[in-house]
């Protein structure tokens, strides 16, 4: 969802750079680091594969025996030790789904296959005695954690899925890593979702473009510090039936696809998981409800909505900084 523009080390430069790719969580990744020492690439990138495959093998819904799956086949009402990491992805998950007043939900899973957008797809609009069922299998206020231990109990036959927040937190994982090593300069990037810290190649601010919703070249370039970045959108997966397109954002609170005019969200943070849970939400919000949150919490959103003149950002104040005089005089 984003588009990352940073240049090629300029010749001579006093510090090396290390680029290393890969793929992960159905998606890919890509790094680049300006070299604090005697870092090699392909051992970075080992020790990187292993500790997101460990990863995957936590929160993935795709492979049968990780910690989330057996998770959810857990009994009902029983607590369940977590690692450290889950933990900490449920509490996060929990927290925006209160903050969004449950626009963020990581039990929607049943209504994101019943509409088609899970691993079977399917064409066609559910019927409202159907989405009405799904309904019953859904709710993030059937988690309890435990506040003193890493503890979790369902309420309920709950299926979770943390697709909405994992690949962020995995790129505040590998952030985290690279700190470690003492590396201070850096972009970690998880299918779109990514991190920045300290200088890029080129020695001044990283640049990130915002995808443009109708193609084409990026709405909007950005520099960054410090920071994290989250996008979430709405308008590349969907299916139309009878003249209505029916979204993959689907709002938990309603059983249905999302029908406001938002087409994008980006949101600035220092978490990436938070960034990343945060798009999620806001996408499923609007516009309208959107803003009111984002000035109400000083959280820095970028926003592009459709209308019938074309695509029209939007943006709270504390995202205004980042934006150039001529975006700023548009708004």
């Amino acid at each position: 969802m984003l588009l990352f523009l940073f240049l090629a080390a300029c010749s001579g430069a006093p510090e090396e750079v290390i680029r290393i790719s890969g793929s992960t969580m159905g998606t890919t990744y890509h790094v680049t680091l300006r070299n604090p020492g005697e870092l090699r690439a392909e051992e970075l990138k080992r020790q990187l594969d292993y500790q997101l495959v460990h990863f995957n093998q936590l929160a993935s819904t795709y492979i049968d025996d990780s910690e989330l799956n057996q998770l959810n086949r857990a009994p009902v009402g029983e607590w369940q030790t977590l690692s450290e990491p889950l933990y900490n992805i449920f509490s996060m998950s929990l927290e925006v789904s209160w903050l969004t007043g449950g626009a963020f939900d990581i039990t929607v899973a049943p209504l994101v296959d019943l509409w088609g957008f899970g691993p079977e797809k399917h064409d066609g609009r559910p019927s409202d005695d159907a989405i009405a069922t799904a309904m019953q299998d859904i709710g993030y206020d059937r988690i309890e954690l435990d506040m003193l231990e890493p503890k979790l109990r369902k309420k309920a036959a709950l299926h979770m899925d943390l697709s909405a927040i994992a690949k962020g937190y995995g790129v505040d994982a590998a952030a985290i890593w690279l700190e470690s090593l003492g590396v201070t300069d850096y972009l970690v990037e998880i299918g779109g979702e990514m991190r920045v810290a300290g200088s890029s190649p080129r020695g001044d601010a990283w640049r990130i473009g915002v995808e443009n919703p109708g193609g084409g070249a990026p709405t909007l370039a950005i520099e960054l510090g410090d920071t994290a970045v989250a996008t979430s959108g709405d308008y590349r997966n969907y299916f139309e039936e009878d003249g209505v397109r029916y979204s993959h954002t689907i709002d938990p609170r309603t059983g249905r696809p999302i029908s406001h005019s938002l087409a994008s969200v980006t949101v600035l943070d220092p978490s990436c998981a938070f960034a990343d849970a945060m798009a999620t939400a806001f996408s499923v919000m609007g516009t309208k409800r959107t803003l009111e949150l984002a000035e109400a919490q000083n959280m820095p959103v970028y926003l592009i909505e459709k209308t019938e003149e074309g695509f029209v950002s939007r943006y709270s104040s504390a995202f205004k900084p980042y934006l150039s005089e001529h975006l700023q005089e548009e708004n």
